[in-house]
């Protein structure tokens, strides 16, 4: 869609990236380091400015108590940290448990592993979990559960009593949980994140993933974070070490000055966000658009049946971008080849953006739909 969006000039409310820079200070403090150095390969665990920044990030806003040394691990990416944790944790014939609709990275990395997915669904329109549906996905197979939350591409921030149910399954059936958690800071209307690590029981049996491009809007500098038991990162940083070995020095250098920002940063950034999706959100309804509620992350879902009846929500997708010039992601292409539980009627907009982007974008499709 962003390939389409370049072609046809249209506004791309599709893939998830802002369009402004990051902030001034760790893009300076970042440059600094570039120049001063050090510029050779850094420890393959990650720079100890960053590794011990991680912990007491988790310790501020968790309570997490995390032993930098041995419990974080800095990848190149989110996306990185994701095929480092599947490839080292899977094996042929193992299964894991996804939660449709979903990234779309986790499926090819899990078959890569030799792996199975067993899906489940989230069920529109405000896209519940049914308990008695995650409690059969599990088998004697599974090996490890991978939770993203607030979730990607829906906007859900999983709820208290979700987590526990989570947890109590994992506990049960001797499960890892891989939780992507990169959308952590972008939580609205008074949520709560809370890592799934943090519950009882859990602390041995969770990989935790997250990302400075989401935390901190620098999403081509590709710098993520793990976070686990000693013994789940130490197997972990062996994937690492045969993918990528390390994550550039500075980069890693600007990061950790930006987790020391101060309480502010995060709350401002998260009511920003919050103000760009009501601007979007009110625009999309006045069109007619049925939008599911959103608690996180950049995204909005909006039901198109109001709009285009039994349309498919890649050609309604295309249509728009090509000819009301705005672009969107259908949500179809989260789920699996072969979903039974694949819907085609809803798409994600992108609300990242600076607000006179939005308005324009809610005006093409004004015009355009009416």
């Amino acid at each position: 869609m962003s390939g389409l969006a370049a072609e046809a000039g249209a506004i791309n409310l599709g893939q998830g990236f802002p369009d402004d820079e990051g902030p001034d200070d760790i893009r300076a403090a970042a440059a600094q380091a570039i120049v001063n150095g050090p510029n050779q390969y850094p420890p393959m665990m990650g720079v100890p400015e960053l590794r011990q920044a991680v912990a007491t990030h988790a310790d501020r806003f968790y309570g997490m108590g995390l032993d930098w040394q041995s419990q974080v691990l800095i990848t190149s990416g989110a996306t990185e940290a994701l095929a480092a944790s599947l490839g080292a944790l899977l094996k042929p014939g193992d299964e894991a448990i996804l939660i449709e609709p979903f990234f779309d990275t986790y499926l090819p990395v899990i078959e890569a592993a030799g792996a199975t997915a067993q899906c489940v669904a989230l069920h529109p329109p405000n896209w519940t979990l049914e308990l008695d549906e995650l409690e059969a996905a599990f088998s004697d197979k599974t090996k490890l559960i991978l939770l993203n939350t607030p979730h990607n591409p829906l906007g859900r921030v999983f709820s208290h009593s979700d987590l526990v149910a989570i947890a109590d399954a994992c506990i049960r059936h001797d499960v890892v949980a891989v939780c992507d958690e990169v959308y952590e800071h972008m939580v609205f209307d008074g949520m709560q994140h809370t890592p799934l690590i943090t519950l009882p029981g859990m602390s041995d049996r969770t990989v935790r993933i997250q990302s400075a491009g989401k935390i901190f809007s620098l999403t081509g500098w590709k710098v993520g974070f793990i976070s686990g038991s000693a013994d789940l990162v130490s197997l972990i940083s062996k994937a690492h070490q045969n993918l990528v070995f390390t994550t550039p020095p500075g980069l890693q250098i600007g990061v950790a000055y930006g987790l020391g920002k101060d309480d502010a940063f995060f709350t401002e950034q998260s009511g920003d966000l919050a103000s760009k999706r009501d601007i979007l959100r009110a625009g999309l309804e006045a069109i007619g658009f049925d939008i599911s509620p959103c608690q996180g992350t950049y995204f909005l879902t909006a039901d198109i049946r109001p709009l285009a009846g039994d349309e498919q929500d890649i050609d309604f997708c295309k249509r728009i971008t090509t000819e009301a010039k705005v672009a969107a992601v259908p949500i179809s292409a989260f789920y699996a080849p072969n979903s039974n539980h694949k819907s085609h009627h809803f798409i994600r907009f992108c609300f990242c953006k600076q607000p006179a982007v939005l308005e324009e974008a809610c005006n093409r499709l004004s015009h355009y739909l009416r």
